[in-house]
């Protein structure tokens, strides 16, 4: 397979171009872009391949969204369904992606294919791109001949995730802006407002009410010492993500999480969406069971869960069924469970699975809307009684103090 060169070129109307072409060598490389009308500038052939791929693929990933991979495997499972020889097919892909960074990648997975790879072993090289279902997906839809129904699969999956993903921090988006907004405005207050009357209760020498008092000392504070604060708030956030990303802080979080009032039914719901269609899609394209569970555990994003499964997964290796561990851990809807075990019965396990994910992402939805219907309200309330706290606490004491002075 041709090397890949990097270029900055001018077009026919004096704009600067860059990308990348494959070629034999350099010279070919300047002979191909010449032949586009291009007024070659640079030419650079990349680094090794195989040297760079450990230390690149983080950059690289980091610039391709998830929507982009979905879009590439629905249009690579139309090209395979239409017969057209894998390595040209991604030579399709290759040229027509518009994400150079992407396009890179797709270009290292059709040289390892054309040397002879399989398609599974040339996407696994790539782990922050084509995650741990999508090469599991691939290898099962090889080894059975069904490719073009696994890409399909695979992009139904991985769109479906994406919305389920849209959905929740699309949830998150208002409440977040709704702090951000009461958060500057306490630290106008707190810094510009209060100091200018600090002078005037002063300059009445009249005895200052400790509500008063408080928040006078509190915008000193932050106004003298606010890199302080800055470190405390800096040094507990960092504190705090620190003890939930441990092996010891992040089951005790992950369970709060779930014992939370509303939030918690929530969580557990797209926890239960996540493992479901996971498992529906990896069954269907021929995975076999344990390897899904196993797959299916890392992806739910909650520890309580994910131990639930692995419990599971053990007593299958023992001739068990699924669903008796699972209902035993109680950490799964009793509905799920059930549907789980005449699934089992009669042999639709994935049909199964993938009505229990369409059922509770429709309840994801509805619990979502729900959500922020009451937060919109509530945390408009709170900004106006916290900024009400502290007007009230200062001003009014002025305005008697005033109204004192003047008789």
């Amino acid at each position: 397979m041709a090397p890949i060169y990097d270029y900055k070129a001018l077009g026919a109307n004096g704009k600067a171009q860059k990308g990348i072409v494959e070629a034999e060598n350099q010279k070919a490389a300047r002979a191909k872009l010449k032949k586009q009308g291009l007024m070659i500038t640079e030419v650079v052939e990349k680094s090794s391949l195989r040297q760079e791929r450990p230390s690149s693929l983080s950059f690289l990933g980091g610039g391709i969204k998830g929507a982009e991979v979905a879009a590439m495997t629905r249009q690579l499972s139309s090209l395979v369904k239409a017969n057209i020889p894998l390595v040209e097919a991604l030579g399709a892909l290759v040229d027509q992606t518009e994400n150079e960074k992407l396009k890179v990648i797709l270009s290292q997975v059709r040289q390892d294919v054309n040397e002879g790879s399989s398609l599974a072993k040339a996407t696994g090289s790539h782990p922050k791109v084509f995650d741990t279902i999508f090469v599991n997906m691939i290898e099962a839809g090889e080894s059975s001949g069904t490719l073009s129904l696994v890409l399909i699969r695979l992009a139904d999956l991985k769109e479906a995730q994406m919305r389920l993903r849209n959905k929740v921090i699309g949830a998150m988006t208002y409440p977040l802006i709704m702090m951000s907004v009461s958060f500057i405005l306490m630290m106008i207050i707190f810094t510009f407002v209060i100091p200018k009357l600090t002078g005037i209760f002063v300059s009445l020498n009249k005895p200052i009410p400790g509500t008063t008092l408080f928040m006078m000392n509190l915008s000193g504070s932050l106004i003298d010492y606010w890199y302080l604060w800055l470190s405390v708030i800096g040094f507990i956030a960092w504190s705090f993500k620190k003890y939930t990303n441990s092996e010891k802080g992040r089951p005790k979080w992950d369970a709060f999480k779930l014992r939370l009032p509303v939030a918690g039914k929530l969580v557990r719901m797209v926890a239960v969406t996540r493992f479901s269609s996971t498992m529906a899609t990896l069954l269907d394209s021929g995975v076999p069971i344990l390897t899904s569970m196993n797959i299916a555990r890392n992806l739910v994003g909650n520890v309580p869960i994910a131990n639930a499964i692995t419990i599971a997964r053990e007593n299958i290796t023992e001739g068990q069924s699924i669903a008796d561990p699972l209902r035993r851990s109680g950490e799964f809807p009793p509905m799920m469970t059930h549907m789980i075990a005449i699934g089992e019965k009669t042999g639709e396990l994935p049909e199964m699975l993938n009505s229990i994910a369409e059922t509770y992402e429709e309840q994801v939805n509805t619990q979502i809307d729900a959500l922020t219907s009451l937060i919109e309200p509530l945390m408009i309330l709170g900004m106006g009684l916290s900024v009400g706290v502290v007007v009230l606490s200062v001003f009014s004491p002025m305005m008697e103090m005033m109204n004192l002075t003047q008789r």
